[in-house]
């Protein structure tokens, strides 16, 4: 049975480019780059190669402004305790209601256990934000701004282009999450004030485990993993250095075929959602449908759960994913459509379509002949149907 893959905002296929790109690095430049030998130091060389292929994804000025990381969860951690621990007189972060678990938990953790005050803003109906609610939660002693670049649920896209001018206007720290948008969106550093950025290289078809932070020259960085010299003294710990040659060569790909891929994802994401609203009673599209990124759908069914719709869906090997965060144990559905203020029951009923490059107009047509009689089924067993 065929794989239906349509939850590229969990994690992407590796590119088979991505894949010969690194296998030198596994089989015969295996040394540690940091070595002063020849054999270990011509792997230095590579590791810079990839540090300029992720500065250009994202317009940064320098490769010197790029560190790298295991992941986005990293980048994220280490960006607002750097903006904490080099202005220990600030205990004030900004941030929504929406963020990826990874700068929500911090931030509970923050005012837990290290007495960190966090203001979180609300968004409305269609995830979107209040600039002016932004700008009302400023403080003198706000340590830093992070915001998403786009939501991984619904794929709403924030004006990070404005906000980051808001916050630089009153002197105050920026960072955003933009592991959904590298690589699907253009992104021109040179022209936005943004002090920190994180990206993931397994939201654009590098492996798992590296990732990168943007820090902006100029600002003062502390660094979250203490230990050698590597990174610049930024970042201790030996480079992985082939899955930091794979990102290199998935920003490669993913800038050389950036404008083609927005239009074939728009298109099928647009097919994909106009077919299940048009074959399925009682269903809605959560986000906004304005300002989204171009691979992502979410939509809720009415009278299900998302859960039950997952598990015959991948009876004909479709693979998606559901708004609700029971598989990871628990029974609240996904917060970031709670924070829209849509109902429990159809928060619950939501399911989250994510294409990538490698999605096809035939694989579309499969899921929109399979899925609105799995929806039907399911109603008829449903006591609130």
């Amino acid at each position: 049975m065929k794989t239906i893959y349509v939850d590229n905002n969990a994690t992407t296929k590796v590119a088979p480019e991505v894949v010969e790109a690194m296998l030198p690095f596994f089989n015969d430049m295996w040394g540690n780059p940091s070595s002063m030998h020849t054999f270990g130091g011509q792997v230095a060389k590579h590791v810079e190669r990839a540090r300029e292929q992720v500065a250009k994804i994202i317009g940064a000025q320098r490769t010197s402004e790029i560190i790298f990381t295991s992941c986005g969860t990293e980048s994220d951690n280490a960006a607002i305790r750097a903006a904490l621990a080099t202005n220990p007189e600030k205990k004030h972060i900004v941030t929504t209601t929406v963020e990826h678990p990874a700068v929500l938990n911090l931030c509970q953790n923050l005012e837990k256990h290290e007495c960190v005050e966090v203001t979180y803003l609300p968004v409305d109906a269609k995830g979107r934000l209040d600039l002016e609610k932004l700008k009302s939660s400023l403080r003198d002693d706000t340590a830093i701004v992070s915001i998403m670049w786009a939501n991984n649920e619904t794929g709403t896209v924030f004006p990070i282009e404005e906000i980051a001018q808001i916050t630089h206007e009153r002197g105050i720290l920026f960072h955003t999450d933009a592991v959904q948008v590298v690589g699907k969106l253009p992104i021109d550093l040179k022209k936005t004030p943004i002090d920190f950025l994180s990206l993931s290289g397994h939201k654009l078809h590098a492996s798992k485990g590296v990732g990168a932070l943007y820090v902006q020259r100029g600002t003062k960085f502390s660094p979250y993993i203490i230990g050698g010299h590597q990174e610049s003294g930024r970042r201790g710990g030996t480079e992985s250095v082939p899955l930091i040659v794979g990102l290199g060569a998935a920003c490669e790909l993913a800038m050389n075929s950036m404008e083609v891929e927005r239009a074939h994802l728009a298109r099928l994401r647009d097919k994909l959602e106009a077919g299940i609203l048009e074959k399925v009673r009682r269903v809605t599209v959560n986000g906004d449908r304005e300002n989204r990124l171009p691979n992502t759908t979410n939509t809720s069914f009415e009278s299900i759960e998302g859960e039950s719709i997952l598990l015959m869906l991948n009876e004909y090997g479709i693979c998606a994913s559901s708004g609700s965060a029971c598989t990871s144990g628990s029974l609240e559905p996904s917060h970031v459509l709670l924070a829209m203020g849509i109902l429990h029951e159809k928060a619950h009923g939501s399911i989250r379509w994510s294409l990538s490059r490698y999605s096809t107009e035939e694989e579309v047509d499969f899921i929109l002949e399979k899925l609105p009689p799995v929806i039907e089924h399911l109603r008829k067993l449903s006591p609130v149907s």
